[in-house]
């Protein structure tokens, strides 16, 4: 597609939008930390297919990074920073305390031992590459199993992603505004390369790389979301595309699966697809909403709270889900769940209690850290930030003082 062309598609895109948050986007974004959080939870690998939470999560993201880029690139990626890792530092805080106390000793890890085991530690304030930490260690009291620094630490890949996303999303946007569909495309060019075993990159190298390719067209189609080109695309012309693709991405993951079956995070170019046809059907239907309509405006607050709290719901709750273990292990002292029939019943419901009891655990590390989420983008500090408006007492009008009063 030609710079001329590239450059009509922009004039003729629909008018701006009205100041103002797409709850739409929000909700999404807050079906995806829901989403993600169940799959942590439980390992259902069908919800992948269901949901494809990370590529949603990266076009939201890439569509909000095309708007800020208005801006003077170098401002932009310092706000994201900004934002992005003081979150990250206070976890580092609390985390690398406690995987040092459970006996990790750098100095005689295999995987992170000497001088370049300690500049991994880096990773930690700025996640240029995957942060280290042990396949097992210890835990204060034995409260954890001793993998919860995989469980805990493994997710932080996506900060990793993010952050090369935002680092070169002024080249990708340059590049989108001139040769759009290239640019739309290349991503799952590589992840075709890649995800054949083609070309294989070893190492976190080979783990950044094809986080891009598996991500970097909805981090694009967000680009496109917001420059309009989606909207020029007929609806049923992008439908019925998507569908094809998104079918490659299931044929290919039927004869691909890795040890969890259907889990598409074990089967990249099977990801990849889904994922972006999944969020092309997601964006081409966006109906761009300033309120909740209907029976969702029910979850208005609850999906403010997650949008305004995305880092840290994201940051801690794989480390929560784990901490709920040792608050049922406390329930077998309950004299009345002595019997064996008691026992054996909390052995069979011992998921839905993590599920139960994961929620207000993520609400205290909310009021806990969410606050530095407010801090990083230099808003007033905030406990609940669910955009519930505090009324106000209405002050009594004084009486006025007679004489002699």
């Amino acid at each position: 597609m030609t710079q001329d062309y590239a450059a009509g598609q922009r004039e003729a895109a629909a008018p701006p939008k009205a100041p103002g948050r797409d709850r739409y986007l929000d909700l999404l974004r807050s079906l995806a930390l829901v989403r993600v959080v169940l799959y942590h939870l439980f390992g259902w690998a069908w919800l992948t297919v269901l949901f494809p939470s990370m590529g949603v999560m990266f076009a939201l993201a890439g569509s909000l990074m095309a708007r800020s880029l208005n801006r003077p690139a170098l401002s932009v990626i310092r706000g994201r920073l900004r934002r992005l890792l003081p979150p990250l530092w206070a976890f580092g805080a609390v985390v690398l305390p406690l995987l040092f106390a459970g006996g990790w000793k750098l100095s005689e890890d295999p995987d992170h031992s000497g001088t370049w085991g300690l500049l991994e530690l880096v990773n930690y304030v700025i996640p240029i590459g995957a942060p280290p930490y042990p396949w097992e260690t210890g835990f204060p009291k034995d409260l954890l199993e001793s993998t919860w620094a995989d469980q805990a630490v493994g997710p932080l890949w996506y900060l990793r992603a993010y952050l090369w996303f935002v680092l070169l999303s002024p080249l990708l946007l340059w590049a989108f505004r001139r040769v759009p569909w290239a640019t739309l495309l290349a991503p799952l060019a590589l992840a075709a390369v890649v995800g054949t075993g083609l070309v294989t990159v070893p190492g976190e190298l080979g783990n950044a790389v094809t986080d891009f390719a598996v991500y970097g067209s909805c981090w694009v189609l967000g680009f496109a979301h917001h420059e309009g080109m989606l909207a020029k695309v007929p609806r049923y012309l992008a439908v019925s595309g998507s569908v094809l693709v998104m079918a490659f991405g299931l044929w290919w993951a039927s004869g691909h699966q890795g040890p969890d079956g259907w889990d598409l995070n074990d089967i990249p170019l099977a990801q990849a697809a889904w994922s972006f046809g999944f969020v092309v059907i997601l964006l081409q239907y966006s109906p761009s909403w300033r309120e909740l309509p209907g029976r969702l405006a029910r979850w208005d607050k609850l999906v403010t709270l997650s949008n305004n709290r995305a880092v840290t719901i994201y940051l801690w709750h794989n480390l929560l889900i784990m901490a709920t273990v040792p608050i049922i292990d406390q329930a077998y002292n309950l004299p009345f769940l002595q019997s064996d029939r008691a026992v054996a019943a909390l052995d069979a419901t011992d998921m839905l209690w993590m599920f139960v009891l994961v929620w207000p655990l993520i609400g205290v590390a909310i009021v806990a850290f969410g606050w530095i989420e407010d801090l990083a983008a230099r808003r007033r500090p905030r406990l609940w930030p669910n955009g519930a408006k505090k009324r106000r007492t209405k002050r009594p009008t004084p009486a006025t003082p007679t004489h002699g009063a």
